[in-house]
């Protein structure tokens, strides 16, 4: 087993989704395991327990008022925590919990042992505010990932890439006129795609102006006009020198996906996470890499088992 590739695929991480009459069901992650298991991945990697965050890590990012909110509408199982995309269902916010505590975990490993890299299937929550849900986010362990590097690891240049067809409006928002993170989000035309944000002439406010880059890409853009993009996006992380940097890597944007239109290729994904493997090498960085959207069962094992293929390249 190598211990330099962690996979949090643990059952109970499988508890975040909203049944199977909605479009985030609960089969995600076993469809990623069983072509995962069968790949024999599973051998190749570490495979560490999840874990609830606690209320004190989560009032890093969250409101303490959206918490409590959250958690009484999940007790009772009635209701949306948004405009109507992100039911309360029974237990929903502890699922969620245990998603923020995992990436936690998954960053905790990479700053603190031989971890190099590692992969979270069930995570990426980019829609979370710091006061509410969205579009499936209950919580975003990506914000709170983010606000635990700076807080408790002193880090101040965090680089967050995002390759999901929806545009990270969470991450984005939330952090927009913060000269610590970088941002560089390839999704779908606002115009076009919920949530309706990311156009191009967002480049951040304030102190932050310039190190946030948004691409939106056409319905129908395919592996050519995302490989066309891309070295954009490196040229922008390379030249921020991250001590750490995150992949959102969304499923959604590949051919075929139900709720989205872009066409991407599993090998888009794959060379995104190859690429950034290769820039965090030269630079030392960790890097982390959080399953996202995606809607298609085939889409989501193949593409998430190319990641973690690439993942254990070289090492």
């Amino acid at each position: 087993m190598n211990s330099t590739i962690e996979v949090y695929a643990e059952s109970a991480l499988g508890d975040y989704g909203f049944g199977d009459n909605h479009p985030f069901g609960n089969d995600r992650l076993g469809a990623f395991k069983r072509e995962f298991i069968a790949r024999g991945l599973d051998q190749l990697v570490a495979l560490p327990p999840s874990r609830l965050a606690t209320s004190e890590e989560l009032l890093r990012f969250h409101t303490q008022d959206y918490l409590k909110r959250a958690q009484s509408l999940s007790k009772i199982g009635f209701g949306y925590l948004d405009l109507g995309d992100t039911p309360a269902r029974l237990g929903i916010f502890d699922a969620a919990a245990r998603v923020v505590g995992t990436a936690l975990e998954a960053a905790e490993s990479l700053m603190s042992s031989d971890t190099r890299r590692c992969f979270l299937p069930i995570g990426g929550l980019h829609h979370g505010r710091r006061d509410s849900a969205g579009g499936f986010c209950v919580l975003n362990d990506c914000g709170v990932v983010i606000e635990t590097l700076k807080q408790q690891y002193g880090l101040d240049r965090i680089a967050y890439v995002d390759i999901d067809a929806h545009h990270g409006d969470g991450v984005f928002y939330e952090f927009e006129d913060d000269p610590s993170l970088l941002v560089a989000d390839i999704h779908e035309d606002g115009r076009f795609l919920y949530p309706g944000t990311g156009m191009s002439e967002e480049t951040g406010r304030g102190r932050a102006l310039g190190l946030k880059l948004n691409i939106p890409m056409l319905p129908e853009s395919d592996e050519a006009a995302f490989l066309n993009e891309w070295p954009r996006v490196l040229e922008h992380v390379a030249q921020f020198s991250p001590e750490f940097i995150m992949l959102q890597a969304g499923a959604d944007s590949v051919v075929g996906d139900p709720l989205t239109h872009l066409e991407f290729t599993p090998a888009c994904h794959r060379h995104a996470c190859r690429t950034l493997c290769d820039l965090a090498d030269s630079l030392s960085s960790p890097l982390m890499i959080m399953g996202g959207g995606g809607y298609n069962l085939h889409n989501i094992a193949q593409t998430w088992c190319g990641i973690v293929e690439e993942l254990l390249i070289d090492l």
